[in-house]
């Protein structure tokens, strides 16, 4: 059960909202079409109930607002715009991601490929799909993790009739599970004949709420709404002289006093009362979106009833027809449809948890492309271009040259790829969001967070032993090991390279996660040697007042476990890079760093 209450756009620059006090709900088992035109508040509605809006109101997904759903992608699968993916991620790479988001098997990705119809593009890259291919994998996208209820904004925009008689044949599908399906459309015709309820808006107020039967009664045609003690005399006046005429005229009897007469005007329904003395109340022409005669329509005289198939008794996955919304109407017991189920039944599809979710979430996401690919090949080609520019003009320590490291750069290139692909980590995120419903925002969770630090450390680690690799062969290659010594010390050396690496990594992650771009996280990483390092040099000028000698056997005082004497040497070590000015800087830009992304993950639980 979907139920939607009081939802309220904040107004911008003294404009009304676009959505004022919207309250309506989809029941389980029910297709429900949110009608409106162009600019009525529908996508901003479906973005307030995914809380992606600032605004008032709530939305209860089965009992619960979203932001109290632990896994929100299980509850709701949602269609907003284009698939929120990456154009150069192949098809099933991107749902492979999406079942590792879910916490469900692999192979499921597979499994719904087929079910929509599009298994021969698994190999397809994203940003090569038609338009009613990327349609098919962004419906496969939503119902990935065997949701509860669909949110599908305009999922027919742009597909041929075929092509939206299968969409809505699956989404009928689904319901007829006990699922609860809303989608937004301003096709009238639409509406009437692939949903059991229409909701109707207007400027973002409710307009009407109603079973589809009467709604294609009341709204799809124009009609003569006629209100007297003797309906079923008018009846057959009317009847009798449409049959005279030769005149396609259709009567429904809504009521005992009420008549609905399509065919006809005002004029010549008064004219027949007059003339045959029939009491007449009321007296209106009711004139709603223009259409053809839809299939529940029951012409009463004149014409034939229409012929041709049924478009609303598209055939659903599994071998079921879908009911009309007039079947669904005369079955309700109760004020519900007679296929509605008050609980959906438990989803068949195993789930998959542990703490190795985000994990495998992360490595799906960073080798779902080819850019850690082509970042390690750039990194790699512009170190060693740099280390044989160092070894040619020589006067460059052996640390240095190793490193690609001179003096006019900021970083080595190893620490700038480190810290792109660690900005990458949330900045993909942000542009192609695909880790929750509300399909916006991130989940700010420690288990997705404490994966992609540690995964981003490891590129960053793999990429600085790539880089100094590369540069000692290219050093024994082209000037035969001339500029190679045998280092006496190793061990802090490559401590720093280590530190330095895994620094400009999570940086980088932290700064695109607070910042949400990817630029602001490569940016983030430039800052540390470009304005903290000096600031820093500065604070650490001149000798300490104070020594720190025996601060190795004092802190192994205070443990717990008594380490072996060797383990002082690497604490020592770990400690005079942490005092270097660059280490410092790190230090503290990753501690404010991560308080900030702490303090951004607080501020987006507060409702709006």
């Amino acid at each position: 059960m979907l139920q939607a209450i009081g939802l309220t756009s904040t107004s911008r620059h003294d404009s009304p909202p676009l959505v004022d006090d919207l309250t309506f709900e989809a029941r389980p088992g029910t297709v429900t079409a949110l009608l409106g035109e162009q600019g009525s508040g529908k996508t901003t509605a479906l973005r307030l109930m995914l809380e992606l809006e600032p605004g008032r109101g709530v939305t209860y997904f089965r009992g619960r607002p979203l932001h109290r759903i632990p896994h929100p992608g299980r509850e709701v699968g949602v269609l907003l715009g284009d698939v929120p993916g990456n154009p150069a991620r192949t098809v099933r790479n991107q749902l492979r991601m999406l079942c590792a988001a879910a916490g469900v098997p692999a192979s499921r990705a597979d499994t719904m490929l087929e079910v929509v119809g599009a298994a021969g593009l698994r190999d397809q890259r994203l940003g090569s799909l038609s338009l009613g291919m990327e349609r098919r994998v962004a419906v496969a996208a939503a119902l990935i993790a065997d949701p509860c209820t669909l949110l599908l904004d305009e999922p027919g925009a742009g597909l041929s009739p075929r092509e939206r008689g299968w969409l809505h044949g699956l989404l009928r599908g689904h319901a007829s599970l006990g699922g609860a399906v809303l989608f937004t459309t301003d096709d009238a015709k639409e509406a009437a004949r692939s949903a059991d309820r229409v909701v109707s808006i207007a400027a973002g107020r409710l307009v009407a709420d109603q079973d589809a039967a009467e709604f294609a009664r009341t709204r799809l045609r124009p009609r003569v709404a006629v209100r007297t003690p003797h309906a079923a005399r008018l009846a057959d006046v009317l009847g009798r002289e449409a049959r005279a005429a030769l005149r396609a005229v259709e009567i429904v009897e809504e009521s005992g006093s009420r008549l609905s007469v399509y065919g006809s005007n005002c004029a010549e329904v008064g004219e027949a009362a007059f003339r045959h003395g029939v009491l007449v109340h009321r007296l209106a022409d009711e004139t709603g979106d223009a259409g053809a005669p839809l299939p529940h329509a029951r012409p009463e005289f004149g014409s034939p009833p229409p012929s041709g198939p049924n478009p609303a008794s598209e055939a659903v996955p599994g071998g079921g027809v879908g009911p009309t919304a007039a079947e669904a109407v005369d079955g309700e017991a109760g004020g519900h449809p007679r296929h509605a189920r008050s609980q959906r039944p438990v989803s068949a599809v195993r789930r998959v948890g542990g703490p190795l979710r985000p994990l495998r979430y992360e490595l799906l996401r960073v080798f779902g492309t080819a850019t850690p690919v082509l970042t390690a090949a750039l990194v790699v080609a512009v170190s060693v271009f740099t280390t044989l520019v160092l070894a040619r003009a020589g006067h460059t320590p052996q640390n240095r040259l190793l490193a690609a490291w001179p003096e006019l750069l900021p970083l080595p290139p190893a620490a700038l790829g480190a810290g792109l692909l660690g900005a990458l980590a949330f900045g993909e995120e942000y542009r192609y969001p695909a880790l929750a419903a509300d399909r916006g925002t991130v989940p700010r969770r420690m288990g997705l967070l404490t994966a992609k630090l540690g995964v981003a450390a490891a590129l960053g680690l793999l990429l600085g032993a790539l880089a100094v690799t590369a540069d000692a062969a290219a050093l024994a290659l082209v000037f035969d090991s001339g500029p190679l010594r045998t280092p006496a010390e190793w061990l802090a050396p490559a401590a720093s390279w280590a530190g330095l690496l895994i620094g400009c990594s999570w940086a980088g992650v932290l700064a695109s996660g607070v910042f949400r771009s990817a630029t602001a996280g490569l940016a983030a990483v430039l800052a540390v040697p470009v304005a903290v390092v000096p600031l820093v040099r500065r604070a650490l000028e001149g000798s300490s007042a104070y020594p720190m000698t025996g601060l190795g056997p004092r802190l192994r005082g205070l443990a717990w476990v008594q380490w072996p004497p060797e383990v002082d040497r690497l604490l020592l070590g770990a400690l005079r890079v942490m005092a270097q000015p660059v280490g410092t800087a790190l230090v503290l830009s990753l501690m404010v760093l991560l308080c900030a992304y702490g303090f951004t993950g607080l501020r987006s639980r507060v409702r709006w």
